[in-house]
Order: C-alpha cells, then sequence, then structure tokens
C-alpha cells in the first residue's frame, strides 16, 4: 500500500487514511480496469472523463440493500496543488466515503451478530446445534487423521422442569447458565461443550483413553450437574443422565449419528434410574435399527395387501358344536411365506402402525362374515383389539362406519377380545368404550385372562361378556397342580360373575377332558383345529353342528 498518491501524502485525505491501511481500499491504473460489475452506475467514466487523470484509485459503498458501488474520483493532477475545485471535490468525497464506511461497518457488525444468533446459544454463549454438528465432523476428521479415539455424551438434566414449575422461567435460566459454567470447569483443552436446547447438552471429549479409563470424565460431568446451585437464598439441585459413545466405530458413522447414539444411550441411563451414565450398545442399537426398517416392511406391506386373515374354530367341547371362530392374522411375506403374528406384530407394538393394521383386521373380518353368511354359513368372529386401538379417540366411530360399510353382517357377528393388561390400563377409559362397543350390538371378550393383575373388581366392572383364559395355565394344566388351581379359580370366578369361560390352547382329548371336568364348556386350539384360510373354513364346519352357544 502506498504512502502517497503522486505528490499528495496520504495524509491529507484523513477520513479514508485508516481504511486504506487495513487494505480495503484498491488502487488501479486506469479506470478502465474497473470491472464492469463493480461500477454499474458509471461514475468511474464519468470522473475519467471530468478529471482527465490515468491513475485513481475507489472506496467501495453500499449504495442499495442488494449489493456494493464503488465511489471513484482522481487522485493525480499535473498541477502540484490541487486547485480549490480538486481540493473540494476530494473533500466532499472523502466525507461521503467516510459515511458509506460506516455503513459497511455497520452492516459487518449486523452480520457478525447474525453469525452469533445461528451459531451460538443466546442464554449460556455456547456452541448451538448447529455449530456442534460442525465442530463434531472437524473432529472427527482430526481423529481419524491422528489415529486417536474421542467421545461423545449427550446429558440431560433431571429435575430441571420441576425447578421451573415451581420458581419460574428466570430462575431456571440462571441454573443454567451455573450448570454450563461448571461442565465447563471440566472440560479439558480442546474438548467442546454445547448447549442442544432446553436442558439438554452434549460434550465432545478428545482425545480420550480406552474405554473404561474414560469412565471418570463421565463421572466428573455427573458431579458437576449435580453441584447445588444458590439462587436467592435458595439451593436448588438438579441431577444429569448421561449417555456416551466413542468414535471410530467398527461401522463407518457421521456426525449426526454420533449424537443419535448418545441421546440414545441417555435415554437408557433414564431408564435405569437417572443421575447415571449409560454407554451406547451397538447391538441394541442394530435391534433398533431392525425394529425401524421392520416396520417400514410392514407398513408396505399393509399397503400391498400382503395380509390375511386364519381363523381358528372355537367349539362347544361337549358336542363338537363349532360357536364361533377368531381370526388370526398371518402375512404373506413375498420372499419369507407365510408368517405368524408373534415374527411381526412386536415390531409395532405402541406404534401408530398398530391402529392401521387393527382398523385392517375388523374390516377384513367384517367382509368375511359377509361373504359366509351370503352362503348360508353364520359363523361369529372374534378379533383382538389392542390397547392403543382401543385408545383411539375415533374408535367408536370408525368401528360404526364399518359396521355400516357391511349390512350383510350382523353386529352380533363380530367379538372384540381385549387383552387383559390393556384393559387395566386406563380402567375408567376402557370401561367406557367397551360398553359403547356394546351399544352398537358386539360382543366383548376378555383375552388372555390370569396373565395380569386380576382382581374381583375390575372383572365385575369390565362388561364382557366371555373369560379366555391363557394357554400358558391351559398347557401344563396336567402336570402342574398350581396351573390347576388357578384354572379352578378363574372358571370359579367367571361362574360367580355369570361370565362364560373359554380355554385357549386346548392340544389334547385329555386337556378337553380335564376342563369338561373342572366346569369349562367352551375351549380352541390344536386338539379341535389348527388356524386354517377362510377358505377352508366352510368345508372344515360342512362336516359339524354350527350354531352360538
Amino acid at each position: 500500500m502506498p504512502s502517497s498518491i503522486g505528490r499528495y501524502p496520504l495524509a491529507t485525505f484523513r477520513s479514508g487514511v485508516t481504511y486504506i491501511r487495513q487494505q480495503r481500499t484498491w488502487l488501479v491504473s486506469h479506470a478502465d480496469a474497473i470491472h464492469p460489475a463493480l461500477s454499474a452506475d458509471g461514475s468511474a467514466a464519468i470522473l475519467h472523463e471530468r478529471m482527465h487523470i490515468g491513475s485513481l484509485f475507489w472506496y467501495p459503498f453500499s449504495l442499495r440493500e442488494d449489493g456494493y458501488h464503488l465511489l471513484v474520483f482522481n487522485w493525480l493532477n499535473p498541477q502540484p496543488v490541487p486547485d480549490e475545485h480538486q481540493l473540494g471535490f476530494i473533500t466532499s468525497a472523502a466525507g461521503l466515503a467516510e459515511l458509506a464506511l460506516n455503513k459497511i461497518r455497520m452492516l459487518e457488525q449486523h452480520q457478525q451478530q447474525l453469525q452469533q444468533i445461528a451459531h451460538f446459544d443466546t442464554l449460556t454463549g455456547l456452541p448451538n446445534r448447529v455449530l456442534l454438528i460442525d465442530r463434531l465432523r472437524q473432529a472427527m476428521a482430526q481423529t481419524s487423521r491422528r489415529g486417536e479415539r474421542m467421545a461423545v455424551v449427550y446429558l440431560d438434566l433431571d429435575g430441571f422442569k420441576a425447578v421451573n414449575d415451581t420458581h419460574g422461567h428466570e430462575v431456571g435460566d440462571r441454573l443454567l447458565v451455573g450448570v454450563a459454567k461448571r461442565l465447563t470447569g471440566v472440560l479439558r483443552e480442546g474438548d467442546l461443550l454445547a448447549r442442544l436446547g432446553g436442558d439438554e447438552f452434549a460434550v465432545v471429549f478428545m482425545d480420550v483413553p480406552p474405554l473404561e479409563a474414560s469412565l471418570p470424565l463421565l463421572q466428573q460431568l455427573l458431579l458437576a450437574a449435580a453441584e447445588p446451585h444458590h439462587e436467592q437464598g435458595l439451593q436448588l439441585q438438579v441431577s444429569a443422565s448421561l449417555g456416551a459413545c466413542l468414535y471410530p466405530q467398527t461401522e463407518p458413522v457421521d456426525a449426526d449419528q454420533l449424537l443419535r447414539q448418545a441421546d440414545q444411550a441417555m435415554y437408557q441411563a433414564k431408564l435405569t434410574g437417572k443421575n447415571r451414565y449409560h454407554l451406547f450398545d451397538d447391538a441394541y442399537d442394530r435391534q433398533l435399527r431392525e425394529r425401524h426398517e421392520g416396520r417400514e416392511c410392514i407398513r408396505h406391506a399393509l399397503a400391498r395387501q400382503e395380509f390375511v386373515l386364519y381363523y381358528q374354530p372355537k367349539v362347544d367341547m361337549r358336542d363338537g358344536r363349532v360357536i364361533g371362530a377368531e381370526a388370526l392374522i398371518r402375512w404373506q411375506h413375498p420372499e419369507r411365506g407365510v408368517l405368524p403374528p408373534g415374527v411381526f406384530l412386536p415390531l409395532i407394538a405402541n406404534d401408530p402402525l398398530i391402529v392401521a393394521l387393527g382398523d385392517w383386521v375388523i374390516e377384513a373380518a367384517l367382509a368375511q362374515v359377509s361373504a359366509w353368511r351370503a352362503t348360508g354359513l353364520v359363523l361369529p368372529v372374534s378379533v383382538n383389539v389392542d390397547a392403543l386401538q382401543l385408545a383411539q379417540a375415533d374408535f367408536i366411530a370408525k368401528l360404526s362406519a364399518a359396521l355400516a360399510r357391511y349390512p350383510q353382517a350382523h353386529p352380533s357377528d363380530l367379538e372384540l377380545e381385549v387383552l387383559e393388561t390393556s384393559a387395566l390400563e386406563d380402567i375408567v377409559a376402557v370401561t367406557k368404550t367397551l360398553r359403547a362397543v356394546q351399544a352398537l350390538g358386539l360382543s366383548l371378550a376378555l383375552d388372555d385372562f390370569g396373565t395380569g393383575y386380576s382382581s374381583l373388581s375390575y372383572l365385575k366392572r369390565l362388561p364382557v361378556e366371555t373369560i379366555k383364559i391363557d394357554q400358558s395355565f391351559v398347557r401344563d394344566m396336567l402336570d402342574d397342580p398350581d396351573d390347576l388351581a388357578i384354572l379352578e379359580g378363574i372358571i370359579s370366578l367367571a361362574a360367580a360373575f355369570r361370565r362364560q369361560v373359554l380355554a385357549e390352547g386346548v392340544e389334547t382329548a385329555a386337556h378337553s377332558e380335564r376342563l369338561l371336568q373342572l366346569g369349562c364348556t367352551l375351549g380352541q386350539g390344536y386338539a379341535i383345529a389348527r388356524p386354517m384360510p377362510a377358505d377352508d373354513i366352510s368345508s372344515w364346519c360342512a362336516t359339524r353342528r354350527v350354531g352360538t352357544a
């Protein structure tokens, strides 16, 4: 950068000196050397013609919000001293440039503020999730390059919500700031602490020793988070649940996956009692991924109509009369063949997909009952209803609409089976829903009775007509006196409450005979018939008496 322009020292033009020295001003040999895009308004050419010069420099300044323009003027003149006209022009130009430079500085400061907001937490000043992911990627690259090991920790405070609810958000915010400071004290040179939002933080420990030797770092984080916080005469205390994972791993992972793994491990720490750490379990993660992939396969299978209902007859064991059939779902997998429900239903437990599949089962059962009635076969069908499906606000409305779509099927042709454990989750709400089901004309059964917390008061309140004894008690009743005693108790209980009882898992004639001796007349199981496709039911029933009990 020159100290003068021509014969004139830069000090003559006070407003531009600092900016020139910061290398924010440029010299060119001629106006034509200015790129057209930098002088769209033609100011350079105008000044060049007016001042008759061959060398000049310019100040950048913003004329409008969408870009920068250039103020261009002459500093060289054959005369040893600028005349009054030139000096006035230079002074005015310098003043205008100074205003423009101030605006540029303001814009730069605003840009810096935006960068701060975009990458740092406003409360604690810590890096936020966006910056964390960027720094995490850099840390992973450095770790791989150096052949080292790093740890990612996901930290969630225990009990913070109670502090917020009790003392207000301002106190809660100051507690978070205090926790952030204490956690920062655990960091070593090169480590990183970030706030992910709410009461969640993340820590990146660089160059850590093998797993067992790294555990003291996690313990230090727990101690720092649990240190009492004094606020306005109050002593506030929270704890933390930590999840940690290491990098590198046997399989390739990215920054988002590492954070997810640590989050998943933290959740496990919460489940096991809080105020502790949990290390990421790769086998468990594979299980979760397989579960997710399985759910997606089930979703696609439902869309492709790969599910089908099999039917297992229920009979009166005194005379073999067929009183109905239970609809049991099967998956006609294009590669693995026909799959039983135990293979795929656990994958969608507590997932909204179980509701969609349950709705399909009811629809398919009603369609089949209608088809059988058209051939003269009147065979009531029972379907299993999941607790999540039963809890849907529109369950009764959807059930009523399904019945309306199949007017050939009578409401009494359909029975809903509710698991005992599901019924007891919210006895008041479930009872209300079941009474609404009965109002539509359907019958109800309590499935797998005896596997939950059976109670006389619950049995009295639940509006069910049938109690189904779980097959686990029936299967071993001939050899296990305890199971036999349970069976006797359930049968007596059902009789006392005027409920009919049906035994599942009747696998041999001996089971059937013993159940009849105990007073249980209804049963289903392999000794009676295996589940079969709908097309086989008609021929199976053709040689037997069919009629409700």
